[in-house]
């Protein structure tokens, strides 16, 4: 199924959203490393940390990456040409602005950060103005907050659990959204490309 269905056409997307955990670092290296320097959507990564030190994460993706890297700052208005990581020990969450916001509520599904905590509330501030994509990982954890941002018109993607490092969090996805593409690492980049193309095209036409 394309990205590019009916039902989203007449949204400009505000947020691109990923999620993993184990063998989650080398597919969003694979989707970031591709992208341009004019990507203007921003995009807001979770993926599973240690809570107990600094994470590591924005030094691995550091040279892979065209666009701004950082870790958001809570009530931090979301800007254009940016990734942002979710910082350990936090849930990262989305408010109306768009603004993030952080918080340090009981895990969920052993994690925090959690996907689904993200996932849930970006559906609730953008609904079909942003895009979810749930990669690899080792636990359920964010199957409920895709299948949320499907449920409010967003777009979704999932990796190929045959694909993935570690299989779980696709497969659970994959229960509750089973419409949803199912894509190789390379696909979801090209999934991710795709979006940038299609937001700029919505951007012209609009004018």
């Amino acid at each position: 199924m394309s990205p590019l269905s009916p039902a989203n056409q007449r949204q400009a997307l505000q947020a691109v959203l990923i999620g993993g955990s184990a063998g989650a670092i080398e597919v969003v290296s694979l989707v970031l490393g591709a992208l341009a320097a004019d990507f203007a959507t921003p995009i807001v990564v979770v993926i599973h940390l240690p809570r107990s030190r600094p994470s590591a994460l924005a030094g691995a993706l550091h040279g892979k990456c065209r666009l701004a890297l950082r870790e958001p700052l809570d009530k931090e208005p979301l800007a254009p040409a940016t990734v942002y990581l979710a910082p350990p020990d936090y849930h990262l969450l989305i408010d109306p602005g768009p603004c993030f916001a952080l918080s340090v509520d009981e895990p969920v599904n052993f994690s925090r950060p959690s996907v689904d905590v993200l996932f849930q509330c970006a559906a609730d501030v953008l609904g079909p103005r942003c895009a979810g994509v749930l990669v690899s990982g080792a636990n359920p954890d964010g199957a409920q907050g895709l299948r949320a941002i499907q449920e409010a018109g967003g777009l979704v993607a999932i990796q190929d659990p045959g694909d993935a490092a570690q299989g779980a969090m696709p497969k659970a996805a994959l229960a509750l959204c089973p419409n949803a593409p199912q894509l190789s690492a390379k696909g979801i980049s090209q999934w991710v490309q795709q979006l940038s193309a299609w937001h700029t095209l919505r951007d012209r036409g609009a004018k």
